[in-house]
């Protein structure tokens, strides 16, 4: 049996969501093929450790035990994660980015430590992580905002072994602006199912 954490970085709310409807598919083929397997969802939106923002005022309580610590622990418990991630201006959503800030901690998620030529060692190498990304652009229209690169490239950082993600892009641009999420999530629907039979 699996534990799998499931990070909601979605400000929208989930019926109005392509992100919540891509995952709500994903989840359901998933426990299909793995009915045992615990799943343990994150709101980010309701968090602090989504909403605490790294200031100047906050940076010497930022990586507290209460907060911190308290993700890291868990990242390290948990064998899978799914990361709902919709683009916002450019990048994932701050509460995304917050969380991240909260759990890329040297000597917990990473170290430099017997590195060779200043690369790091990832510590969370026994996490498999699927991202499950939109944009309302079509892919490739701002290719300095790659926001599914970013991701990538941080949890393989960590040391986790990343999916290939899945970007459901043009969703601001007809004709997925005329429809609903569930019309829309429709169009990858398959490779979705896919995905989660091989996570």
């Amino acid at each position: 049996m699996s534990k799998v954490l499931v990070l909601n970085g979605s400000v929208i709310p989930s019926e109005k969501s392509n992100s919540h409807e891509m995952a709500r598919v994903f989840l359901e083929e998933y426990k299909k093929v793995n009915p045992k397997d615990e799943i343990i969802e994150l709101n980010l939106n309701k968090l602090v450790v989504g909403t605490n923002t790294l200031t100047t005022e906050t940076f010497g309580t930022y990586w507290s035990e209460d907060e911190g610590m308290k993700y890291i622990n868990q990242l390290k418990e948990v064998d899978k994660v799914l990361v709902i991630a919709p683009m916002y201006n450019f990048q994932v959503s701050g509460m995304l980015k917050n969380y991240i800030d909260h759990v890329a901690l040297a000597n917990q998620t990473f170290s430099y430590k017997y590195a060779t030529k200043g690369e790091s060692i990832g510590l969370l190498d026994k996490l498999k992580i699927q991202i499950l990304a939109t944009q309302g652009a079509p892919k490739g229209w701002y290719p300095w905002g790659d926001h599914v690169a970013y991701l990538k490239g941080t949890w393989e950082f960590m040391g986790a072994t990343v999916a290939e993600p899945i970007l459901l892009a043009g969703v601001k641009v007809e004709p997925l602006s005329t429809q609903t999420p569930k019309d829309i999530v429709s169009t990858i629907v398959l490779k979705l199912i896919e995905a989660a039979k091989k996570f």
